[in-house]
């Protein structure tokens, strides 16, 4: 069986730039992926190397697309009153003609069709509200990136969904926050799962329906991950699942901490690939691979 490893990229708001780090580092492991499959976040970062290529110049790129977005309010910290506001049948469309004019300001233009990625496969997972159903984005090669990046990343209340035609699409958490059934629908043999699930915005003793609904949530997205991990072990497929998250909690609609973020990322990413299995080498050679890897990550500045 051909091997296709699949890098998974999880949604997370404003956490995606720990994924940059993270690739980063993998890209300079010299692991690289035959596809990519995003959700949300994880889709603005696979889009993003779609355009500028799953290597090290493309996260290069990407993480400077990063340190713009951390200087923009991207997603607004007023979340009630646009939830209110949409509650109430009245969406503020400025936030989802934001979001474009972000993607298109980086380069991603209406016109670029999934057919002309070179060198990767990439796939975008959205959520179907009218069928009840995961939308993958990528099997068609005259789909729309951009399309299908917008529709990946509505999320409401900041972003509308997006109707179509028996069709009304919202954000791909929804139905799978860590993608790893799509990454398997389409053919991978290898998984390296990048998940921005952080635990620690969760409320434990709040009460009120704020705090109810956050619960909720989280469930919901631990059992997805779970039945997806096992579903992937059924499968027999290898899943490395890397949890990324700064040194505080980081809201989904925070960009502020970009830079920090990327750090943690590359940091967090060289420790997991430490930690795995070396593939039966003798002892003395694992001891000299660890060394010079981490000769090879000295602290480095932002680019």
């Amino acid at each position: 069986m051909k091997k296709n490893l699949a890098f998974v990229l999880g949604g997370g708001g404003g956490r995606g730039a720990l994924q940059a780090g993270a690739l980063r580092a993998l890209f300079e492991a010299d692991v690289f992926p035959d596809m990519l499959v995003g959700t949300s976040a994880g889709a603005v970062n696979a889009a993003y190397l779609a355009m500028r290529g799953a290597n090290l110049a493309g996260v290069e790129a990407l993480e400077k697309a990063w340190l713009v977005a951390a200087g923009l309010n991207l997603f607004p910290s007023n979340f009630l009153w646009l939830t209110v506001r949409t509650l109430f049948n009245r969406p503020t469309p400025v936030v989802s003609h934001r979001l474009q004019e972000f993607f298109i300001s980086q380069g991603l233009s209406a016109e670029m069709r999934f057919g002309e990625i070179p060198g990767v496969r990439v796939y975008l997972v959205a959520a179907d509200l009218s069928n009840g159903k995961t939308v993958v984005y990528g099997n068609d090669p005259q789909e729309s990136l951009l399309e299908g990046l917008l529709a990946s990343t509505a999320l409401p209340p900041w972003v509308s969904p997006i109707a179509k035609p028996d069709q009304l699409l919202i954000d791909g958490g929804a139905v799978s926050t860590l993608p790893i059934e799509p990454a398997l629908s389409q053919g991978a043999t290898e998984i390296i799962a990048l998940d921005l699930q952080d635990n620690r915005m969760i409320p434990t003793e709040a009460q009120g329906f704020g705090p109810f609904m956050a619960r909720v949530i989280n469930t919901v997205e631990n059992r997805q991950k779970e039945m997806e991990l096992a579903l992937a072990e059924a499968h027999g497929v290898k899943v490395r699942l890397v949890h990324l998250e700064g040194p505080e909690p980081t809201p989904l609609w925070d960009f502020t901490r970009s830079a920090e973020l990327i750090e943690c990322g590359y940091k967090q990413m060289w420790g997991a690939m430490d930690s795995w299995e070396a593939d039966h080498r003798p002892p003395w050679l694992a001891w000299l691979s660890h060394r010079l890897l981490r000769k090879s990550r000295q602290p480095r500045g932002m680019k």
